[in-house]
């Protein structure tokens, strides 16, 4: 009794209860908030199929996520396949990481009070700005965690912490390249610099050994799943940077834009690094203070951030970082003098209700800026395993007319009994109805960041996969469903093999015929 009485008496244990509460059912609220279908659903159904024997690389294109979808398939068997558990993956790693960056805080001795709210601030900008599994928010939030466990190994010398630094960065690259390879090109190199600057080469074996050891596991995963090697690269490796290319050649930044959008973020920025750079050069030997590695690591993850954000040019989700330097500033500057801590505290707690209005209550994420979500339904009317859902989505100001749209769907699919494939931009029907529709890809997004198209080196790669996938699972008629269009199959296989008929205004079939050139019949 009085172990037990001990245990709750202690403050910090109670605030990691009380993070991991908050942290929790904070983005279980707003993953609940409206959707932009196929993102919002991006790993549901791929999570599905991974429960039923259908795996990535092999089954369907993908050019980013096959650890949220292996991860995915186990929150859906532990917790049964519906929208909730899916929600629930994301919340989980907002728990994580929150919970994590207390950890860290109280490690550098950051006041307990200040370590909370920090934390607090943090989890409000992290994972709920999407809600929902996304592979830019996993592989960012993997690579934090993976920077948390290299500060901590260099702050503590702890072999556990080098052993998880390169199993973190592994599942955030996993998740999506980029930005983990961005902060993997530079921490990894200071990390082994460090280690060799101060003798420590057993830790250089030690991340060497867990990494080579995990990478050996998946492989051997892979080949259990019948992944073949070479689609991997392909898919993962290779086609991701055709696309990067064009991104790039047709970058352009204004510094007056890129001031203004990362404002907050920059001036965030400013204490840390004055602080650093004025010890730099007033200290001798600064440099390979510990300090300063803290320092170098943080600056660099957040440098990697802002240049994935300007190159991706999508959604900015990235503020969470404002908390996290504004804490280590706090770290930094409470050596020097408190009487900046209340301004910085004040600063973080304006930049935190700013774009928690934005983007968590406003939805801006997943282009819901401006949407009512007083007309929003709940999505049980699709399906029970939707329940608890919101439903208003950025392409229809009535999400009555959508919901009715998709209950025709529906209708038109469960009454095709034969092997169906569908091609469409709700991830989920499969679910719903209990039946593979064998989508090609996750997504269809046009713009050939998602599969192939014509006139990318990887075109005959996935022309072969489609063709693969419809002789294996003897499909006999394709449905598209707006706005996907012909070209996503014409664009692949001939129009002789296919007689095309309009079902309604949203849903099109093309059911396959004799096509001596393809072999199908």
């Amino acid at each position: 009794m009085n172990k037990l009485k001990t245990l709750f008496s202690n403050k910090e244990f109670l605030i990691i209860i009380f993070l991991i509460l908050f942290s929790t059912l904070f983005n279980q609220y707003y993953g609940n908030k409206g959707v932009f279908p196929h993102d919002s659903f991006s790993h549901f159904e791929t999570g599905y199929r991974i429960l039923l024997g259908e795996f990535p690389f092999k089954d369907y294109w993908v050019i980013s996520g096959p650890f949220i979808d292996y991860l995915q398939g186990l929150f859906f068997l532990i917790l049964g396949v519906n929208w909730q558990s899916y929600v629930f993956h994301a919340s989980v790693v907002n728990c994580l990481v929150t919970v994590a960056t207390f950890t860290l805080l109280r490690n550098f001795n950051l006041n307990i009070f200040y370590s909370l709210l920090y934390s607090i601030f943090f989890s409000i900008l992290a994972y709920p700005s999407s809600g929902t599994p996304f592979v830019d928010h996993h592989s960012t939030f993997f690579s934090l965690l993976g920077t948390y466990s290299l500060i901590l190994a260099i702050k503590n010398d702890k072999k556990h912490y080098w052993i998880f630094f390169p199993v973190l960065f592994i599942f955030a690259f996993l998740s999506k390249q980029v930005p983990a390879s961005y902060i993997i090109l530079f921490i990894f190199p200071l990390s082994i610099f460090y280690l060799i600057t101060k003798n420590k080469y057993h830790f250089i074996k030690t991340i060497f050994l867990s990494g080579t050891l995990l990478l050996f596991i998946l492989i051997i995963i892979g080949y259990i799943n019948g992944i073949n090697l070479l689609s991997f690269m392909e898919q993962y490796i290779f086609y991701p940077p055709s696309i990067g290319e064009s991104r790039i050649e047709n970058l352009r930044v204004s510094p007056s834009g890129f001031l203004n959008h990362f404002k907050f973020i920059l001036i965030a920025l400013i204490p840390l690094v004055y602080i650093n750079i004025k010890r730099f050069f007033s200290h001798n030997g600064y440099s390979k203070d510990k300090d300063f590695y803290y320092f170098l690591i943080i600056f660099i993850f957040s440098v990697c951030l802002i240049f994935h954000q300007v190159l991706t040019r999508n959604q900015t989700f990235i503020f969470f970082l404002i908390p996290l330097i504004t804490a280590f500033s706090h770290i930094y500057i409470g050596k020097i003098k408190n009487s900046f801590n209340y301004l910085i505290i004040i600063f973080c707690l304006f930049v935190t209700l700013k774009y928690h209005l934005r983007f968590n209550e406003g939805r801006k994420f997943h282009e819901l800026a401006g949407a009512n979500f007083k007309l929003a339904i709940n999505a049980e009317k699709i399906d029970v395993k939707l329940k608890g859902l919101k439903w208003i989505s950025p392409q229809y100001k009535n999400p009555k007319t959508e919901i009715l749209l998709i209950n025709q769907i529906k209708k038109i699919l469960k009454n095709d009994e034969r092997n169906i494939m569908v091609l469409s931009n709700y991830p989920f029907l499969s679910v719903i109805l209990e039946k593979n529709y064998s989508s090609t890809t996750r997504w269809h997004i046009f713009d050939g960041t998602d599969y192939p198209q014509i006139g990318n080196r990887y075109y005959s790669s996935y022309k072969n996969l489609f063709i693969k996938i419809l002789k294996e699972k003897k499909i006999k008629v394709i449905y598209s469903i707006t706005p996907i269009k012909e070209s996503n199959i014409y664009d692949y296989i001939s129009k002789d093999c296919f007689d095309e008929t309009k079902v309604n205004e949203n849903v099109k079939s093309y059911e396959l015929k004799f096509c001596k050139d393809l072999n199908f019949s």
